[in-house]
């Protein structure tokens, strides 16, 4: 009966004149809409993928499950590293994933500039289908890519305070690849359990670094892959498979996580933020019944729904977009240049050199910057709720860091804090009871934190959707202090948190 009430509903909103739904939806003239979709997405960041191949595929093959080289950068002085360039421990490698047809998953490790004894931090960007090479050069890797194709060393890289590993994933995203499409993953079940393989493989090959407390961060449409990845880690702790991995905590900044609650809150940060005004508020949010019971069933009986639910749901952005113009989405201080909001071609332009595609050891393998493959493949998992599966990890002391910028609106930090104030565990309400507290860099206010036990969120000031590149400092600082258990100044976070009245 639900299911019968739904398209009821969804064939009233596909024959109305609401919030251009048939245009959004493109089922009259754009039967191919998921992959316009995605290749609009890619345009807006100027890397769609010139002629790559379905699964970015290669016919090479290697007798080791893992191939590793020592990485030097062409154009960049490594005298200007705190350590020497013999300690400097900086690699690039591949790995044939266990469970796989043929899949080989590429990744970039950059050891510690102060101490190998840090933590490991894995880096997983979203998309879905977007390279990780893209927080290397424009986030938080060790480097940033100036305007003539040279590097600079990054001041405020996450390599200063970890152990710093990026992957390429899931499968067919970056210079990972295969020659095999059953290798294209649909779901989080299939790209955790690639990951998990890829990480077991890393340790054989590094087992100095086992030992380390191991962290997990991302952004973005890593709110999936990061919470699935972390109970997946914790899942093979607890069995006893393979390598054990000390994970402490995972972080998920600007992430799509609990999509019914995160979609609801689009028309409110809009109208909060004065994209929207009230008509146009009480308009879009008509749809708000449909999109929300398409995700329910979505997460029931995972199948034409859950497509249905893209389809839906994302005509309430849409619509704000529509309102929006040429608003830059990821940061609504900023407008669009164009059609672009971003312009990321600088990285394509320097790994498509033949030296640095030697220094990496990826022959002639096609660089997929963000894959239209990728993301359609994963459009069945886009409204699934990941939230389900956190609190498990918080119960066993698995820290959990949210942080969002407070201009981004695609994953705005409204919706973020809406599904962690609403997450069920044992510390909920004392999560709600405490205080919001200020996040001060050197003597600057960088954002409000609100934390309690393993639980922290974090609403980060004059920041977009990628708050390592808008606020670097403020993010290594971050990072730092999280993983010592002291993001909160002046309180040991391993304490127990006392119990305050919420100003959130």
């Amino acid at each position: 009966m639900e299911n019968l009430v739904f398209l009821s509903l969804l064939f009233v909103v596909l024959l109305s004149p609401f919030s251009y739904a048939n245009d959004i939806l493109g089922f009259s003239s754009h039967p191919k809409f998921p992959k316009l979709q995605a290749e609009k997405m890619i345009r807006e960041l100027n890397l769609f993928p010139k002629d790559a191949e379905p699964v970015n595929a290669v016919g090479h093959e290697s007798p080791k499950s893992l191939v590793e080289t020592r990485l030097r950068f062409p154009g960049i002085d490594y005298s200007d590293a705190s350590v020497s360039v013999e300690d400097l421990g900086h690699h690039a490698g591949y790995y044939k994933i266990k469970h796989s047809s043929a899949a080989r998953m590429f990744y970039l490790f950059f050891e510690s500039r102060d101490s190998r004894k840090d933590p490991l931090v894995i880096w997983l960007t979203g998309g879905p289908g977007c390279s990780s090479e893209l927080a290397v050069f424009y986030e938080n890797g060790p480097f940033t890519i100036a305007k003539n194709l040279s590097l600079l060393w990054n001041e405020f890289g996450w390599d200063k305070v970890s152990n710093l590993l990026y992957v390429d994933q899931p499968i067919g995203t970056g210079f990972s690849y295969s020659s095999d499409k059953h290798d294209i993953r649909h779901n989080e079940e299939g790209v955790s359990n690639d990951l998990y393989d890829f990480l077991q493989a890393f340790f054989q090959e590094h087992p100095q670094f086992a030992d380390n407390d191991f962290y997990i961060t991302g952004e973005s449409y890593a709110g999936h892959y990061i919470p699935a990845f972390a109970a997946r880690v914790h899942r093979g702790n607890k069995a006893k498979e393979g390598i054990h991995i000390k994970l402490k905590g995972f972080a998920i900044g600007n992430g799509l996580t609990d999509p019914q609650i995160q979609y609801k809150a689009y028309t409110d940060y809009a109208l909060d933020m004065g994209i929207i005004e009230k008509t146009d508020y009480d308009r879009i949010n008509k749809v708000l019944p449909v999109c929300e019971m398409a995700i329910r069933l979505c997460g029931t009986d995972g199948t034409i729904s859950c497509m249905a639910s893209y389809f839906v749901c994302n005509t309430i952005f849409s619509s704000i977009m529509a309102i929006a113009g040429d608003t830059n989405y990821y940061d609504i201080r900023k407008k669009c240049e164009g059609s672009l909001c971003y312009d990321f071609s600088n990285m394509e332009r320097f790994l498509n050199q033949k030296s640095v595609r030697d220094a990496l050891g990826v022959g002639d393998i096609d660089f997929v910057s963000c894959s239209p493959t990728v993301y359609q493949a994963m459009l069945m998992d886009w409204m699934r709720n990941l939230e389900v599966g956190i609190p498990a990890l918080l119960e066993d002391e698995v820290k959990l860091l949210v942080y969002a910028g407070e201009y981004d609106l695609i994953c705005n930090w409204l919706g973020n804090s809406r599904w962690v104030h609403a997450m069920e565990w044992s510390g909920q309400k004392d999560f709600q009871a405490s205080p919001e507290i200020p996040f001060e860099v050197r003597d600057s206010h960088a954002g409000l934190v609100k934390s309690y036990g393993p639980l922290t969120f974090l609403k980060v000031h004059d920041a977009g959707h990628m708050v390592p590149m808008d606020q670097p400092e403020a993010s290594l600082e971050m990072l730092k202090r999280w993983m010592e258990g002291k993001l909160v100044e002046g309180k040991d976070e391993s304490e127990e948190p006392e119990k305050l009245v919420a100003q959130m």
